[in-house]
C-alpha cells in the first residue's frame, strides 16, 4: 500500500474549509450595526458569495458590503436593498480575512421600540477558491467526463495547498527577518548602554580623583 502524501492528507481538511453556509436573522434598527462573517482568503482567490433573503415588508432595507481586513481595507462590493437571491463573484486583492457584512435599516416611520417586529432572515453561502469554480459549466464547455471533472477539482485544491504553503514560507521569512532585525537592535542597544556605563564610570573616577586632590585628601 502506498504511503499517503502529506499534501493529499490535507485535502479533506481544506475541502471542509473552502465553503461555508450559514443562516441567521438580523433585526432592523434606525442605527444598525454591521454584522460581519469572516473567512480567510489569499490574494487573487476567486470567491463566490450567494445570499438568499426573502423580502419581509417594506419598512426595512437590507444592505450588504464585502470588505477585507487588510491594511488597505478593500471594499469589493456594496449593495443596498437586497431582495430575494443575490450572487456575487469577486477576486481578492490581499492575503487577509474577507468579511461579508449586513445591516438592516429600519424605516423612519417605525418607532425604535417596535424594531423587534422587523426581522430579515439571511441564508449565506461563501465559496472560496476551487470550491467557487463552476465545474459543471467547464465540463459542458470542454466535454469532460466525470473522472476528468474530479481530477480538475483535485488539481485546483492541490494548487491552493501549494499556494498556501508558499504563503506560509513567505510569512516565515518575514518573521525571521523581523526577529533578526530585532536581535540586531537589541545587541546594538546593549553595546551602546555598556559603553555609556564604562565612559560614565571613567568620568566619575577622574572627577572624584580631581576633587580629592583639590581637597588635599590624596596626593
Amino acid at each position: 500500500m502506498f504511503p499517503l502524501s502529506p499534501r493529499l492528507a490535507l485535502l479533506p481538511l481544506l475541502l471542509s474549509t473552502l465553503s461555508q453556509a450559514v443562516k441567521f436573522d438580523i433585526v432592523a434598527s434606525h442605527t444598525p450595526v454591521q454584522k460581519c462573517l469572516w473567512n480567510y482568503a489569499m490574494s487573487d482567490t476567486l470567491v463566490v458569495i450567494s445570499v438568499s433573503s426573502p423580502l419581509a415588508g417594506t419598512l426595512q432595507r437590507l444592505d450588504m458590503e464585502i470588505i477585507d481586513g487588510s491594511g488597505s481595507r478593500n471594499t469589493y462590493q456594496a449593495k443596498k436593498g437586497l431582495k430575494g437571491e443575490t450572487r456575487m463573484a469577486i477576486t481578492t486583492h490581499a492575503d487577509a480575512d474577507l468579511g461579508v457584512c449586513f445591516k438592516n435599516q429600519l424605516d423612519a416611520s417605525v418607532p425604535e421600540h417596535n424594531a423587534w417586529q422587523h426581522v430579515r432572515s439571511i441564508d449565506l453561502d461563501v465559496d472560496i477558491g476551487a470550491d467557487a469554480v463552476d465545474y459543471n459549466a467547464i465540463a459542458k464547455q470542454e466535454s469532460l467526463s466525470g473522472l476528468e471533472v474530479e481530477m480538475r477539482k483535485l488539481e485546483g485544491v492541490v494548487k491552493e495547498i501549494v499556494d498556501e504553503l508558499n504563503y506560509l514560507k513567505r510569512r516565515e521569512a518575514r518573521m525571521r527577518d523581523t526577529n533578526e532585525s530585532t536581535n540586531d537592535r537589541v545587541r546594538n542597544f546593549f553595546f551602546l548602554t555598556f559603553s555609556t556605563l564604562i565612559l560614565l564610570g571613567i568620568w566619575q573616577i577622574v572627577h572624584l580623583r580631581s576633587y580629592f586632590k583639590k581637597k588635599y585628601l590624596i596626593d
